[in-house]
């Protein structure tokens, strides 16, 4: 790779993702995931992968920063993980010319367009729509968030969200019931205490009473075991529900993308438990919906790709 460089990390609830990337191009070989919680801050992970790369901070002229928590003028408080990432703290660190921090569901819309056509599981048939037809990703993984993308004249814009905390919907009387399950719990019912990995937990225990980790009810899943499919059958209708809602506020013509870990865990069940249809039960608008086609990420890196692609524009 030449010598200029940029760095770029996606931080999530669980691990942080830090790679090199030479323009719009992260290098694969260049990727190391370490584990959040062997780390006090983002500093001491960037400073452990420059020393086992052995990577000069000389060489890096840029870094991007993907952050899954709420960002605001260039820092970053991570929703579950006791982390601030400041973009003064990465000049500092690296001493590189163009620092940004964005939200990680940010860097996941600018990923889109970027990456290779077989990372990209088609879930609804997209229509044809113009080129700067809006977009929207749903990130579902350790927590939850979505954000439009907007590609004008001037270029790609991608507003931050927060929407994982906004009101989880009723979604008839058994989803009633979870909401008000969930803020007995919480004392407020978010749609990331549904759809997460921590909500597959959530809702396996208020349909069962039985508690059990996100990663066994979905392998119990996949052996056909009725509780967990009636746990899934849950989730996807919930998904398939707040999904609609979203594409009826941002209007994606230009299609929908799902991202995160337990997205792509949950892509081969999405028809089988009716994605489509909790989506489009929108009384006379859900003739409307079926112009938004749906799709799922499979590439782990995408938000790399997105925060290289971003430095390219500063």
């Amino acid at each position: 790779m030449p010598s200029a460089l940029s760095l770029v990390a996606d931080i999530g609830g669980t691990n942080t993702r830090v790679a090199l990337a030479s323009g719009k191009v992260v290098d694969a070989g260049s990727v190391r995931r370490y584990a959040n919680r062997d780390a006090p801050d983002l500093a001491h992970v960037l400073h452990r992968y420059l020393a086992d790369t052995g990577t000069d901070h000389g060489q890096i002229t840029g870094v991007c920063v993907a952050a899954a928590g709420p960002v605001h003028d260039g820092v970053a408080d991570l929703t579950n993980l006791p982390w601030r990432v400041e973009r003064a703290m990465l000049a500092q660190v690296l001493s590189a010319e163009k620092v940004a921090v964005l939200n990680d569901l940010q860097a996941q819309g600018h990923a889109i367009g970027h990456l290779s056509p077989e990372m990209i599981s088609p879930v609804l048939s997209q229509p044809e729509a113009s080129g700067q037809a809006a977009k929207l990703v749903v990130g579902v993984g350790t927590g939850f968030n979505a954000a439009p993308i907007y590609d004008t004249t001037l270029g790609r814009f991608v507003p931050p969200s927060e929407c994982g905390h906004i009101s989880l919907p009723l979604c008839g009387p058994e989803g009633a019931a979870l909401s008000a399950h969930l803020r007995d719990a919480h004392g407020f019912a978010a749609v990331e205490e549904a759809l997460s990995g921590r909500g597959i937990e959530a809702i396996h225990v208020f349909l069962h009473n039985q508690r059990m980790s996100a990663a066994d009810i979905m392998s119990a899943l996949e052996d056909g075991n009725s509780q967990a499919e009636a746990t899934a059958r849950l989730f996807v209708r919930i998904l398939g529900t707040v999904v609609g809602d979203l594409a009826l506020v941002h209007l994606p013509f230009g299609g929908i993308f799902l991202v995160g870990g337990v997205s792509r865990a949950f892509a081969p069940y999405l028809e089988r438990f009716g994605f489509a249809e909790a989506m489009h039960a929108k009384g006379r608008f859900g003739p409307f919906l079926k112009q938004f086609g749906v799709a799922v990420v499979s590439d782990d890196y995408a938000a790399l790709t997105g925060c290289a692609s971003h430095l390219t524009h500063l």
